[in-house]
């Protein structure tokens, strides 16, 4: 059985141009799914029903699954038999009428004003590395670009005449975002002093950001990085690469941007994902006014 699954992947390899990181969580959840069907005795997809995909996902929710991943799960579920029947490897999807697990939509957590500015400035900028430091965190909460859009920058995506980078994201989506002035002086400083310095082995490399083997910065190279500034600011709030992505579009909703500009520079197919940063600013709002006002709790 896992013979499909290998060609389904090479599939979406192929014909949907899907990232390296989905493209693995597919292939994960479908072969978790094999070995359970294995366990059952089943050895054929087209033994596998409803009752199989409903008595695992129920498994899998009495073992503490978040209902996130849940959800996830059947999707990649779903897609999968979808390409089954397109293939008429099978004759119908029996995960048609599997139940959805109901996603409970948490408000993003941010950082306030002083917050981001504290981090900011926790990198020595008149070092290699802090420079190169400096301007990944002034460029992730100028623009708002997730993290694996950061380091896949290269330094042709870079316009600092135009101010402004060109960014693809989810799906192979091309997007400009404009720079703050800050970002665009950090990133010519990096550029023209320091750049070079970090590419040890390969003079050649394209990628804007470089690590400390002297090629391209990884998400898992620059997570430590933030973690260790969050340490040396002693900021409470729990920081990882996605909380200035979160800042960022909730600072500019909270000082009047639109929510489709801020839609279209984070990316977000469906304005539903961006309407949830104006909660996040009217809960802000409310925490001021019990905290300020004279008379809230009375």
């Amino acid at each position: 059985m896992t013979s499909e699954v290998q060609t389904f992947i090479r599939f979406l390899t192929t014909e949907r141009g899907l990232s390296r990181n989905t493209l693995e969580s597919y292939e994960r959840d479908l072969l978790q799914f094999v070995t359970y069907l294995d366990v059952q005795g089943i050895t054929s997809w087209r033994e596998t029903g409803k009752m199989q995909i409903a008595s695992y996902l129920s498994q899998l929710k009495t073992l503490g699954r978040a209902t996130a991943t849940l959800s996830r799960i059947r999707v990649s579920l779903r897609s999968f038999f979808q390409y089954m029947v397109k293939e008429r490897i099978i004759d119908s999807d029996p995960s048609v009428f599997v139940e959805v697990p109901k996603l409970e939509k948490r408000l993003p957590k941010i950082l306030s004003i002083h917050e981001v500015e504290k981090l900011l400035e926790a990198p020595q900028a008149e070092q290699v590395n802090g420079a190169r430091d400096k301007a990944m965190l002034e460029l992730l909460y100028a623009t708002g670009i997730r993290v694996s859009e950061l380091v896949s920058l290269n330094i042709a995506d870079v316009n600092l005449e135009m101010g402004f980078i060109r960014c693809v994201g989810k799906a192979e989506k091309e997007r400009m975002i404009p720079l703050s002035g800050i970002a665009m002086r950090m990133l010519d400083t990096y550029i023209k002093q320091y750049r070079m310095k970090l590419l040890k082995r390969s003079p050649e490399e394209d990628a804007l950001f470089i690590g400390h083997l002297g090629t391209r910065m990884t998400r898992q190279g620059f997570w430590k990085i933030m973690k260790r500034y969050a340490v040396e600011t002693q900021i409470t709030n729990e920081i990882t690469p996605h909380t200035l992505r979160h800042s960022f579009a909730a600072h500019l909703i909270e000082n009047g941007a639109d929510l489709r500009s801020v839609q279209e520079m984070l990316g977000h197919s469906d304005i539903s994902s961006t309407q949830l940063y104006v909660q996040v600013t009217k809960l802000k709002m409310k925490d001021v006014y019990n905290r300020a006002h004279p008379r809230a709790h009375l």
